[in-house]
């Protein structure tokens, strides 16, 4: 067995069993797994090479060259291996930038349009799974559009894809456990990392004591306390950090913070920010599945049942793409959604899937023990969630500022799609993947809802920029035809 790479859209089959959209954990596990099943499995992702950002360049990479990215890394090799001996398809560099359910004589479908070389085409699918990942969470603050600036997640991609260590004086700034995660990888690989910034308030710890016993027996008690001692005996870390500003003219020059009442300033060459991260919910948005909020992890997420259906039938969803869990959770996730899906094409091989599922179910259970106090300590402070220095920018694309957010906010905008008709917010090239977050949070501070009531953008296809030329070259339909012309008759 091995896995079909093909680049080419013209090479494919006009319909699979199995599409699935993106090639990280999760994505790998769903195609090996589907594959296995019998399905005709299909994988397309952005990236020139599977991995995902957790597993990024794990296949070029080796410990002996670059150790320094650690023991959880390089278990991507065995989920990569099953990958490469599967029998699915793979597309690299591909963009699934529409997905629509189809109902055809009472039989679900779905329908991608897929960029890949220049080129879209439409690929039919019974069943699809999402498995687009996650995205850091914006941290505005003052500055954070300076040279310099970046977040901690662009500076990992260029460790693991390159080996790139930023030069001069660094300093990470921000919460979660990828804050101390890439601190130590930096460290490791040579970085000057000066100092890092906790964001954490003291009042989580508060929070998260009821589900303390719960991460007691969990695999990621010893791990959590190995790296934060690994990094408070090498590096200096300020907790409880309230308030940033970054300060420079053509680039940034220094980080100014409040901790623990003073107010402190450091010299630097590079500043790496992060608030943890949320699902890449971007397609699932598009497509139409339901989105609901996440109060643990403040973020809006898919609403899926426990196997990963979405509120679409056809669409499954699983990995970070469908609430956040980390790689291994990933994994099992993209097993249980392919079995599921599997289930639907397949039922009779019922005997033989329900096991599988129920065997990955129980392991996702084990693997999520703990995540609650993870969550619960790990919630981004108000102050950063929702920013009040009015000259801080929110959407960059359109440099809208927080004091506009909120002079808006407070004449009783309805929404975030309201507020984008009137200040462009979430209308630039990243439509909105940079500021939705912070939009929705600011204005359930300002208007004092919650943010579940003031909901997030309502996102349209094509989820990233197409160029029009490909847009032409897509066969015509029948629906497109009767559009342009006018003609409703049956003649094709």
């Amino acid at each position: 067995m091995a896995l079909r790479k093909i680049s080419n859209l013209h090479h494919l089959d006009h319909e699979y069993d199995l599409a699935i959209i993106g090639a990280g954990p999760a994505g790998m596990a769903a195609a090996v797994k589907a594959a296995a099943t019998g399905a005709r499995t299909i994988l397309f992702d952005e990236n020139p090479a599977p991995g995902g950002q957790i597993y990024r360049a794990i296949e070029q990479n080796a410990p002996a060259r670059r150790g320094f990215l650690g023991k959880d890394y390089w278990k991507g090799k065995e989920v990569l291996q099953a990958f490469l001996r599967s029998e699915a398809t793979y597309v690299p560099q591909a963009l699934a930038w529409n997905v629509e359910q189809k109902e055809t004589d009472a039989k679900t479908s779905v329908e991608l349009r897929i960029s890949a070389g220049g080129k879209s085409g439409v690929v039919h699918a019974q069943r699809v799974v999402f498995a687009t990942g996650a995205m850091e969470r914006p941290m505005p603050v003052r500055g954070w559009t300076l040279p310099g600036v970046m977040t901690i997640g662009a500076a990992q991609i260029a460790l693991k894809s390159s080996g790139l260590v930023p030069d001069g004086r660094i300093v990470l700034a921000g919460s979660g456990p990828l804050l101390y995660l890439f601190a130590d990888q930096l460290r490791q690989a040579g970085g000057k990392l000066v100092a890092v910034l906790d964001t954490t308030p003291h009042s989580n710890w508060t929070k998260a004591l009821p589900c303390l016993p719960s991460f007691l027996a969990s695999p990621y008690l010893l791990k959590g306390l190995s790296l934060l001692t690994k990094v408070r005996r090498s590096v200096p870390v300020f907790t409880a950090v309230a308030a940033i500003e970054i300060i420079g003219d053509d680039r940034a020059r220094a980080i100014r913070f409040k901790t623990r009442g003073r107010i402190e300033e450091l010299g630097v060459e590079g500043i790496f920010l992060h608030q943890g991260v949320v699902p890449s919910n971007s397609l699932a948005n598009a497509t139409g599945c339901l989105l609901e909020w996440n109060d643990r992890q403040k973020c809006f997420q898919p609403q899926l049942d426990a196997r990963g259906r979405s509120s679409l039938p056809a669409i499954f969803i699983a990995g970070d793409g469908g609430g956040i869990g980390g790689a291994l959770v990933a994994e099992a996730g993209g097993r249980i959604a392919a079995l599921a899906a599997c289930l639907d094409l397949f039922p009779e091989k019922a005997r033989q899937i329900e096991p599988l599922l129920k065997k990955h179910e129980r392991q996702r259970g084990t693997l999520t023990r703990g995540r609650a106090f993870i969550d619960m300590l790990y919630q981004p402070a108000p102050s950063f969630r929702a920013p009040t220095d009015r000259e801080t920018i929110v959407c960059r694309c359109e440099e809208v500022t927080v004091g506009a957010i909120r002079d808006a906010a407070a004449r009783n905008v309805v929404g975030p799609n309201q507020l984008k008709t009137m200040l462009r917010c979430g209308m630039g090239p990243c439509q909105g993947r940079m500021c939705t977050a912070t939009i929705t949070d600011i204005l359930a501070d300002v208007q004092q809802r919650s943010p579940a009531d003031v909901g997030t953008y309502r996102l349209r296809t094509p989820i990233k920029p197409v160029p029009l030329r490909e847009f032409a070259s897509l066969p015509l339909t029948l629906d497109a035809v009767r559009a342009v012309t006018g003609d409703h008759s049956d003649r094709s």
